[in-house]
């Protein structure tokens, strides 16, 4: 991996928070992600199971985590299985982890090879009587293939019918939620290289380059940073493509007089970030682009005096819509009319804001936690209010991530640049440089 190596306290601490919550007698078994086809004998570049990689630290395919801590044999207690690796192999397709750096990574001492798995696994469970199994409970998911936990699952349930078997997934979402002090120090490194990359952005844009273009430096700025990657595809929207919410074609020219919308976040160490900023092509926003980014602005800092440890995510997005209402009748877009009319099951403000103001964040970008419970301290929240403006080409978001504390939140982006005068000034001063040279 690209990444500097994590501390392996981080996955002892994460394992023991787990087994404490399993009924006694249970066995837990966590899978690696499957390598996903992509065309011909090619494949998918490698993304780890979020929660093996939350257990365990292993960072590679073909891997099985075990956990049983009423085992009566010892050395399967805590368990992990890795792909065997030999001479033949690392020509092929490189280094692998040997058994005794699966320890280091893990902290798990008893590592086996993976095509011994088989083999070992039917005597342990026979001694279980609860079976935890995950499988991709991220409520806004839309799974249509077969992956490897759902069909482990089920080849499991088959071969044990009369085992009890257990959901991990609502286990892990309050776990996963709640981020350790280690966490945030990784989450931390992740957002700072976002902030390296918004400094490289505001450089590098001006009327005539592609959205492309800017893509390109957003990848280099991360990758040259040790991070994985984009840990989603960015959203790179000039013009009237910044109106769409999950723009992805990036591959439209920047014309003066345009603003950018960049919502980018960086996959570093599995954790990841997101930002958004929205810029000026030009280098200098309207009188109009400044009235409505200003209108977000206050918005999103409305909005993170909400959050805070016992709110509801729901009655925080209903008072977020009364901030955002209030600021689009000031522009205009609304008329006290609209909103005596509204459908309260679709407010008359999401005309202009039609999508959410936060979710979780933390190993996804889009990550799990129990939405219908009270927040917590530890939680990370995004925070990303929006106006768009399809008929006027004005799209803009704001996103920052916050960090609920004990007696409030944390604005964790709160450094990066956001004031639309200071994105004009730092636009400005690289344009003069650039001319006077």
């Amino acid at each position: 991996m690209k990444y500097e190596k994590i501390n392996n306290g981080l996955f002892i601490h994460n394992r023991k928070l787990f087994t404490e919550k399993i009924k006694p007698g249970s066995i837990a078994i966590f899978n690696a992600n499957d390598e996903h086809q992509w065309n011909g004998d090619a494949t998918h570049t490698f993304k780890q199971n979020s929660d093996m990689f939350w257990l365990s630290g292993i960072d590679q395919e073909d891997c099985i985590l075990v956990l049983f801590p009423d085992c009566p044999v010892a050395e399967y207690r805590e368990a992990i299985f890795v792909k065997r690796t030999d001479e033949t192999m690392e020509i092929w397709n490189g280094h692998k982890l040997t058994q005794k750096e699966a320890t280091e990574v893990s902290g798990i001492s008893n590592v086996f090879w993976y095509d011994e798995y088989s083999v070992k696994i039917h005597p342990m469970i026979n001694y279980a009587t609860h079976v935890y199994l995950t499988l991709n409970e991220n409520d806004r998911a839309s799974i249509r293939t077969p992956y490897h936990d759902l069909r482990f699952a089920q080849e499991l349930r088959t071969r044990y019918p009369l085992h009890q078997f257990e959901r991990a997934a609502p286990i892990l979402q309050r776990l996963r939620s709640v981020k350790s002090t280690q966490e945030l120090d990784l989450m931390k490194v992740a957002i700072g290289i976002s902030d390296k990359m918004i400094n490289r952005i505001l450089k590098f844009v001006k009327p005539g380059v592609w959205e492309y273009e800017i893509e390109a430096e957003v990848i280099h700025t991360y990758l040259s940073n040790r991070a994985n990657g984009h840990s989603f595809n960015p959203i790179v929207a000039s013009g009237k493509n910044s109106c769409t919410l999950h723009y992805v074609d990036n591959n439209k020219q920047c014309k003066d007089g345009d603003l950018l919308l960049l919502d980018s976040g960086v996959d570093y160490a599995n954790y990841a970030s997101d930002m958004t900023r929205t810029i000026p092509v030009n280098g200098r926003f309207t009188v109009r682009q400044k009235e409505v980014y200003n209108a977000v602005l206050r918005v999103m800092r409305e909005a993170k005096k909400i959050l805070k440890p016992g709110v509801l995510l729901m009655q925080y997005q209903e008072q977020v819509g009364l901030i955002m209402e209030k600021e689009l009748v000031d522009l205009g877009l609304l008329t006290i009319n609209d909103i005596k009319k509204q459908n309260p099951k679709w407010p008359a403000y999401k005309k202009y804001f039609m999508h959410g103001t936060s979710h979780f964040l933390g190993i996804d970008v889009h990550d799990v936690g129990m939405r219908y419970e009270p927040m917590k301290a530890g939680m990370i929240f995004s925070c990303e209010p929006g106006i768009y403006i399809p008929e006027e080409a004005i799209g803009i978001r704001l996103e920052n991530e916050i960090l609920l504390t004990s007696d409030g939140c944390l604005d964790l982006m709160d450094h990066i640049v956001i004031e639309a005068e200071d994105i004009e000034e730092k636009m400005s001063f690289h344009t003069s440089v650039m001319e006077n040279r």
